[in-house]
């Protein structure tokens, strides 16, 4: 088990033995008898650290979870699923995509029963295929999430007919953040995502990051911030 320092001097050890995925945690800083959670989903290829990074900079109440996608990529590179850009779009491996939305659903309620989380103020953040895995958990199973940030990813088409507009869907919160110039998954799944969610009567904020490509960065960070605040 590997032992990290965060940015707060508080000691945070890779966890997961007896759970579904590894993860990094960041402890609550503030008092609070059943925290919030927020969930950050790295990208393919990345890890756990990837996003991690950023803990210091979210809410000190919350409870900050950074997992590890299921499947091993090579050397300390994860995915949630296979993905091939062999035709210039992303073809990916469905079944292996469907796996990963169970999983993570049950993730969650394990990491909800270990710390005594709150279960009614549940956040997802990813980025790139974790943001996809963002679309994919909460767009289908709503009552479990209270609003997830997509941060440079896309709604897989395999899960629109799983999507249901309800109640529960439309008390949803939704962050889409987009660099303009991302040529990974160009801005335009942004745009169409952003169309098919408001026809969802979803709660959405949208933004594109003018001259930024597909990456994360400090500016989307503190823009998740503002509108877990909001």
């Amino acid at each position: 088990m590997s032992i990290e320092d965060n940015e707060q001097g508080k000691q945070t050890a890779l966890k997961g033995d007896a759970l579904l995925l590894k993860y990094l945690v960041r402890q609550p800083i503030t008092t609070r008898q059943r925290p919030p959670v927020i969930i950050l989903l790295h990208g393919v290829g990345g890890n756990e650290r990837n996003l991690f990074q950023y803990a210091a900079m979210l809410p000190p109440e919350y409870l900050v979870i950074a997992a590890r996608a299921p499947y091993v990529l090579g050397a300390d590179s994860y995915g949630w699923f296979h993905v091939s850009f062999a035709t210039g779009k992303p073809v990916i491996e469905p079944e292996e995509a469907e796996k990963s939305r169970i999983i993570l659903r049950q993730f969650i309620n394990q990491i909800i029963e270990l710390y005594n989380a709150d279960s009614t103020c549940v956040y997802l953040a990813g980025f790139s295929q974790g943001a996809i895995m963002c679309y994919s958990m909460a767009l289908t199973h709503p009552g479990r999430i209270k609003g997830m940030a997509v941060l440079s990813g896309r709604v897989l088409p395999e899960i629109r007919p799983l999507v249901k507009a309800s109640e529960t869907l439309s008390k949803l919160r939704l962050l889409i953040s987009h660099g303009v110039d991302d040529t990974k998954l160009p801005v335009q799944y942004a745009r169409d995502a952003k169309e098919y969610i408001e026809s969802l009567q979803i709660d959405l904020t949208y933004v594109e990051w003018p001259k930024t490509g597909h990456l994360v960065n400090h500016a989307m960070v503190e823009k998740l911030v503002e509108w877990m605040k909001g």
